[in-house]
């Protein structure tokens, strides 16, 4: 199956599912909306960065989204080469290594879902965590129950997967959303347009009114060092040395999981009126409301809240074995690592009506987090979707259904996500997909010049100035850096947790592409590799690909090895 080259459908193929097209339905601003689901994704982790960073964690951020804003135009360039593909950047970079290596192409792809994919469950489990937490108190019998499934602590101490009443609202919140995103893209627009609007303000008001009313506390942003930790969780003011190196690499880490997820405006290319107009404005737009609400909320967040203080020391046992670890109020507070309590902060920052002007902040949020899970939805399902089509994942993801929307592959992302939801640790699941998603942002900002090579004369739409292009690759190193260095500051075992996940995907396409294509690629994907009649088209790159391969594996060990 291929995608029409103008979107065009019959009837009868909206009949059948495995026929029919995307539906051209939206234009730039359409895709705006929907990315508009990128900013609340600070809520997930504004609690983890700052106490893995301390006082730096407003600087983390804004140098992470200025970061991210530099890379999208790599990912405005390359979506413009293949303007009649759906499924976001990590689609379009694939394409640029296939040429090079059939095993590295679809990993590019399979890291890009599985990093946007737990949005689902993180913010599901989240926005269910504010509701319960709103409705009864937190020593309630709702909030306290839980069944112990499975004991997880092989992969990461403390980790289980359990039902609770988090999992079960969540898993409500879930096939809510996924009913409204059946519809198609044009009504998932339209709806994450009016969640869009009642979630960005209470975003826009966290960040500017501290500033007006005057409630950041300057001795909360200095002194600027990162944040020393102590194995029994005491934290002190640490200083410039490798471990500090490390604590800000950990920040760094963990803030790119948020700030890089506008890159999923670009998720809608085949779903555009006009791709070629299109496409650059949806990411431009997207990014910039990214920098203004990443840059404002952590730093307000941080000046209102502050890092915190000591209010239970470590408790050890006669062997100086760690039995209840230190904990700390303020930003350090474990109801704020782990985003729940994020809101109920948040609410107070505002100013607003009392107690009932901060139910009202809470609600908005909640609706900031549904939009989220809308946003991650729409784009991972469709990465799925359209890889499936390209011939990377198995072939019944390319089914639609009558409105053109791929419904069994938002059918996977809601299984996959309904086995995250019962993960105890959100935190952990968010920092493991990471790993992936800076692998995909690797390789994707690298196909940029590849491309660039290898397609000299093909028309785009919009091309990127080539300083562009070139900072993207010095960044993608930057972000390998992150993963080496930051990636265990989360968790031992993080990083092989993610490198794990990430292989999975070998397997899967050796099933596809050698067992059930026969070691050929769908019709459209081999146009797309301009190959005629098998005869592939030149390696214009040369041996630089596999050099920028073999330096990527490099920086990570090296930076792993420095790791404090």
């Amino acid at each position: 199956m291929t995608i029409a080259a103008e979107g065009t459908e019959t009837a009868d193929s909206r009949s059948q599912g495995a026929t029919a097209t995307l539906e051209r339905g939206i234009d730039w601003t359409g895709a705006f909306w929907v990315a508009s689901g990128v900013p609340p994704l600070v809520l997930f982790s504004i609690g983890s960065v700052a106490a893995t960073v301390g006082k730096l964690s407003w600087l983390v951020w804004t140098a992470s989204i200025a970061m991210g804003f530099v890379q999208s135009f790599t990912y405005a360039e390359i979506a413009g080469l293949f303007p009649n593909k759906s499924g976001g950047a990590s689609v379009y970079g694939a394409i640029a290594w296939v040429r090079y290596s059939k095993l590295v192409a679809p990993v590019s792809v399979w890291c890009n879902w599985f990093a946007w994919s737990p949005v689902l469950a993180i913010g599901s489990g989240l926005a269910a965590g504010y509701i319960l937490s709103g409705l009864f108190a937190p020593d309630s019998v709702v909030n306290t129950w839980q069944l112990t499934l499975l004991d997880l602590s092989a992969v990461k101490s403390g980790l289980t997967l359990r039902i609770n009443a988090v999992f079960l609202l969540g898993a409500a919140i879930l096939l809510g959303v996924k009913t409204i995103q059946d519809g198609g893209i044009l009504r998932s627009a339209n709806t994450t347009k009016i969640l869009g609007i009642s979630a960005l303000i209470p975003l826009l008001l966290i960040g500017i009114t501290p500033i007006i009313t005057g409630d950041l506390v300057q001795s909360h942003f200095f002194p600027l060092v990162p944040l020393g930790h102590v194995a029994d969780g005491t934290v002190f003011a640490g200083t410039w040395d490798r471990q500090g190196w490390t604590v800000i690499a950990g920040g760094m880490f963990l803030a790119a999981w948020s700030t890089y997820g506008f890159e999923t405006a670009v998720c809608y290319t085949g779903e555009f009126k006009d791709p070629k107009t299109d496409t650059f404005k949806a990411i431009f737009y997207s990014g910039l409301l990214c920098v203004v609400v990443y840059t404002l909320v952590p730093f307000a967040f941080q000046g209102f809240l502050g890092l915190g203080e000591l209010v239970k020391p470590a408790v050890l046992d006669a062997h100086g074995t760690v039995v209840s670890p230190a904990e700390y109020n303020g930003m350090l507070a474990p109801d704020i690592y782990s985003g729940m309590g994020v809101a109920r902060v948040m609410a107070r920052m505002v100013h607003i009506g009392g107690s009932m002007g901060g139910a009202f902040v809470m609600v908005m949020l909640i609706l900031a987090i549904v939009l989220s899970i809308m946003t991650s939805m729409s784009g991972s399902s469709r990465t799925l979707y359209q890889a499936s089509l390209d011939g990377w994942l198995p072939k019944y993801l390319s089914r639609l259904n009558s409105h053109g929307a791929p419904s069994n592959a938002m059918l996977t992302n809601l299984g996959f996500n309904l086995l995250l939801l019962l993960m105890s640790d959100y935190v952990f699941v968010l920092a493991a997909a990471n790993v992936g998603y800076l692998i995909f942002s690797f390789l994707n900002l690298n196909s940029g010049w590849i491309h660039r090579l290898d397609r000299p004369s093909q028309a785009r739409p919009w091309r990127a100035p080539t300083w562009i292009i070139a900072a993207g690759a010095v960044l993608s190193f930057v972000n390998i850096a992150f993963v080496g260095m930051g990636a265990d500051v989360s968790g031992a075992g993080t990083l092989r947790s993610g490198l794990i996940f990430a292989a999975l995907i070998l397997p899967v396409f050796v099933y596809r592409h050698y067992f059930q294509d026969k070691g050929e690629f769908p019709a459209a994907t081999a146009d797309d590799l301009e190959m005629s009649e098998g005869v592939k088209a030149p390696r214009r790159a040369g041996i630089l690909p596999y050099v920028a391969l073999v330096a990527g594996v490099a920086v990570m060990l090296v930076t792993h090895y420095l790791a404090a």
